[in-house]
């Protein structure tokens, strides 16, 4: 009877098996057993008694041989497929098989069994076939918990997983070809045995603990991934496959990000599959699915983004709405009480000399005795009556005009006290002589001019004096140089060059022997008049270099509530209030003040007033006068640090043009009530108004020819004056 015998060589490559499978080593076979040079086969046929000398005991030799050679075929199989699912890739596997297939083509066929064994063996290879594709096929599924190399890998075994599934259809189909030509061409009763070509001596028992082993990885493989789960759901978050942020809307499937299926956007921002959108808008008419915005493919972005999160900015966006609303709310408190700690100044004042009056009548009374009391009373009545009359009725009355220059050119003035003097800025009235500017000298007694003085070379754009007993008049020039005048010698006693034009000037009042100097960039140079060579220092601009139209000093201690002492100076672009901390050292307070559109900046010294000009724009059509207090709180840092700010307390409009950067006045008021005043020119109407600072009214409208440039209240002889400045004249107005 023949017999078939089927060799099949399944060893893979190098290094795919490690050194220790080597199945040829003596020491795996059994004891007593050496290498075999025979080939198996001759030794079966041997044994089995086809080709040499039966004896009595060839039946159970054959039957023990064979029961010993399928146990240590089938843990080689074993070893090997688990080796192969646990130690490397399924497609590496899988490749490699195939590699093996190519490389040995053909078996050596010789039939030496019964068809009964056939039949057993090829039910063992079915077995172990389906044991090893089902091991390959968990192995693609939790390959990723199972090896922590594969976690950096997912998408080449994405796009490796349909090469594979070709490549195990092909080892299965050769598997079947070759169990389908052995069967037919084997008798019903020839067996089949097959040597594999390492040699066997692998105990059955290592291939059972190794499929124990792959048994519990794939179980914990399993458990991982429901403790992953269930450690989202304890956190409060979905897994990333219940994510519905992660999917398409159209198809609601979760995008990727490479492929067809990849992350793209419209240009409203809805997020969609490549494919999906690709399709909607080639079939639904160009629309949005979400929002039915109009669409077109060439709209389709996409977008490299792993993860999309949105962050939710509801809460932090009504936060800032809330400290707006407080913000404004504050504000308006602030200015609420200003006005009210104003018009309380204002009514204690009245209060005083009411309190005042009638300790005079009472005073009268008691002088007369009680039969002079009904006339008295009605006698001091109507003489309280005519004083409050006579007080609402007190305005500016039109004292006298003085031309000042026939060709035009002033632009400020100033007046001294101690010389009873009023000095207006002119252009030469002998050019070919004297050419350049200087000031005339108007008498404060009378109001006639006295005496021209020739100064600097260009227009003068400062005059200020100081409260010395020298009567010093400082100037500052185009030309680039700052000059000290004394009016009693009618000459020019110190020069200082600046480098570069000055705009402004002013004085210390707490220390009369420095003086300031406004430049074109925005710095302000420090001089000391015991120092005739330079500037003793420098003050830099804060923010744009525009130059500096006004400075005015504030003494120390000029109220409680503001104690600081400093310079205030302001430009085109805004304010600055620096803070003089000791002689040489200065101190920024940038003023909250209208960027882009100050002209002018002036202070009142007693009340902590500055009244801000601003200049017509977008969003107010006319000149706007503010009336700013200036007010001061400890820093956080530091106790002896100070925080120096403004806010505004009232505003006064005037006319809706302004070409010419004037300068205004906020004053006392003559009536000596504690109210303030406040004059400001007006280049519509060519007249400087007058208003009320505690309630904002206007008092009159002081009329000129031309508009007015510069406004100076003066006293002379207890009595009330007030200047106004045109290119050719100065109009005296008197109050009564």
């Amino acid at each position: 009877m023949a017999q078939q015998v089927v060799d099949v060589d399944m060893q893979p490559e190098e290094e795919a098996v490690p050194a220790q499978l080597n199945f040829r080593d003596p020491a795996l076979m059994p004891t007593g057993e050496g290498p075999s040079t025979a080939p198996l086969g001759e030794e079966l046929r041997a044994l089995s008694g086809t080709e040499a000398p039966s004896t009595a005991h060839s039946g159970g030799l054959e039957a023990a041989l064979l029961t010993e050679e399928l146990q240590r075929l089938q843990g080689a199989l074993r070893t090997v497929a688990q080796h192969f699912s646990l130690g490397q890739r399924p497609g590496h596997q899988r490749r490699q098989l195939r590699r093996n297939g190519r490389r040995q083509p053909g078996t050596s066929v010789s039939q030496r069994s019964s068809s009964s064994r056939s039949g057993a063996l090829d039910n063992y290879f079915r077995v172990n076939r389906q044991q090893h594709t089902e091991s390959v096929r968990l192995a693609v599924e939790y390959g990723d918990e199972v090896s922590s190399e594969d976690s950096s890998t997912d998408l080449s075994t994405d796009l490796s997983e349909s090469e594979e599934s070709g490549s195990t259809t092909e080892i299965e189909d050769e598997y079947e070809g070759d169990e389908s030509a052995a069967a037919s061409s084997a008798p019903a009763s020839a067996p089949t045995v097959v040597n594999p070509t390492p040699a066997q001596g692998v105990e059955a028992g290592d291939s059972q603990s190794v499929h124990q082993e792959q048994d519990s990885m794939t179980l914990h493989s399993e458990d991982s991934l429901n403790v992953k789960e269930d450690t989202a759901c304890a956190k409060g978050t979905k897994p990333a496959f219940d994510d519905e942020g992660n999917t398409c809307s159209i198809c609601f499937e979760p995008w990727t990000n490479a492929g067809e299926h990849r992350l793209v956007t419209l240009r409203c921002g809805h997020l969609f599959g490549y494919t999906c959108i690709d399709r909607w808008l080639r079939k639904q008419g160009g629309k949005c699915p979400q929002c039915n915005k109009k669409a077109k493919r060439s709209d389709v972005v996409v977008l490299y983004a792993p993860t999309l999160k949105a962050v939710d900015t509801s809460e932090q966006e009504r936060l800032k709405s809330d400290l707006e609303k407080e913000q404004m709310m504050r504000r308006k408190a602030e200015l609420e009480s200003a006005q009210c700690r104003l018009q309380l100044q204002f009514l204690t004042e009245e209060c005083s000399k009411l309190r005042k009056q009638l300790q005079e009548l009472r005073c009268l009374i008691a002088k007369h005795g009680p039969s002079a009391s009904q006339g008295s009373a009605s006698s001091s009545n109507s003489l309280t009556g005519n004083i409050i009359s006579s007080q609402s009725q007190s305005k500016y009355q039109f004292e006298k005009g003085i031309i000042v220059s026939q060709s035009g050119n002033c632009r400020v003035m100033a007046y001294s006290s101690l010389m009873t003097c009023l000095v207006v800025s002119q252009p030469s009235p002998q050019t070919t002589l004297l050419p350049g500017c200087g000031v005339k000298k108007i008498s404060g007694m009378n109001f006639r001019s006295t005496q021209y003085i020739p100064i600097h070379s260009k227009q003068i754009r400062g005059l200020a004096f100081s409260d010395r007993p020298d009567s010093v008049l400082l100037s500052a020039s185009l030309d680039n140089t700052v000059k000290l005048t004394s009016l009693m010698a009618n000459t020019v006693v110190q020069t200082y060059n600046t480098g570069r034009p000055v705009w402004s000037c002013c004085w210390c009042s707490d220390d009369t022997n420095y003086i300031y100097a406004g430049l074109i960039n925005g710095s302000i140079l420090i001089y000391d008049m015991r120092d005739t060579t330079t500037h003793v220092q420098e003050l830099p601009s804060q923010g744009s270099r525009c130059p500096v139209t006004s400075l005015s000093y504030l003494p120390r201690m000029a109220s409680a509530a503001f104690p600081c002492g400093g310079l205030v100076a302001g430009t085109l672009e805004g304010g600055c209030f620096w803070e003089q901390k000791s002689t040489n050292t200065y101190k920024a307070h940038l003023l909250p003040l209208e960027a882009g559109s100050c002209t002018d900046i002036q202070i009142e010294p007693t009340m902590r007033h500055c009244l801000v000009t601003y200049r017509p724009g977008k969003t107010h059509n006319s000149l706007r006068c503010v009336m700013m207090e200036l007010s001061s709180s400890p820093s956080p840092d530091s106790l002896e640090n100070l925080i120096c700010t403004c806010y505004p307390v009232q505003t006064f409009n005037a006319g809706p043009t302004c070409k010419l950067l004037t300068k205004n006045a906020i004053f006392a008021s003559p009536e000596k009530d504690g109210s303030v005043l406040v004059c400001a020119g007006d280049e519509a109407s060519n007249s400087a108004m007058v208003w009320n600072a505690g309630n904002g009214s206007l008092i009159q409208k002081l009329q000129a020819d031309q508009p007015v440039l510069d406004i100076c209240p003066f006293e002379v002889n207890h009595m009330n004056f007030l200047g106004t400045l045109t290119e050719k004249m100065v109009k005296i107005y008197k109050w009564a």
